[in-house]
């Protein structure tokens, strides 16, 4: 590979590290051609970008991209490939499904501004909340003592209404 394609390829995977939020690396070694092609499929319904680079230049696309990415470093070894998303934890939910059968296996993830590096953390990374998620929590945490204050002045009304109408209907 000439010296000027080399710096075209390490441009394009810099730009997308800056331009998505999270990014896993994963060794599709063990993966045949089959398997590898459900797994681009299903990585393109998920909205995930699946690239296989060469180690060497994803070294440097992460020396030249924004952030700090030196722990990643040492897992740069054998076969990588690269998943790009923009919701965090859309891959590792994909990979806990392929994982069972051993392959693809993770590497090392920038995620949620974290780095995790091993096999080990997919569970963690599968667990992580994305941005609406978490909105939608905090909406249904903001509306339950609302629900509740509604709910015991119904029932409070409904009490109240009880009480009268059954003194009312009492013979003096």
């Amino acid at each position: 590979m000439r010296k000027e394609d080399k710096n075209l390829v390490i441009s394009q995977i810099a730009d997308n590290i800056n331009e998505y939020p999270h990014f896993y690396l994963i060794d599709m070694a063990a993966m045949n051609a089959a398997d590898t092609s459900a797994l681009r499929k299903e990585c393109f319904d998920a909205g995930i970008k699946l690239m296989l680079v060469k180690n060497t230049l994803l070294h440097k696309a992460l020396e030249n991209a924004t952030g700090d990415f030196e722990p990643l470093y040492d897992t740069l070894k054998g076969t990588t490939a690269v998943m790009f998303c923009n919701i965090a934890n859309v891959p590792a939910r994909l990979l806990k499904e392929k994982v069972k059968a051993g392959v693809p296996s993770l590497k090392g993830a920038f995620a949620e501004d974290g780095i995790y590096v091993g096999a080990d953390q997919l569970e963690a990374l599968a667990s992580l909340k994305s941005k609406e998620e978490v909105i939608a929590d905090i909406l249904t945490l903001l509306q339950s003592p609302a629900k509740n204050l509604v709910s015991a002045l119904q029932s409070g009304a409904n009490n109240i209404h009880g009480v009268l109408k059954t003194l009312s209907e009492r013979p003096e």
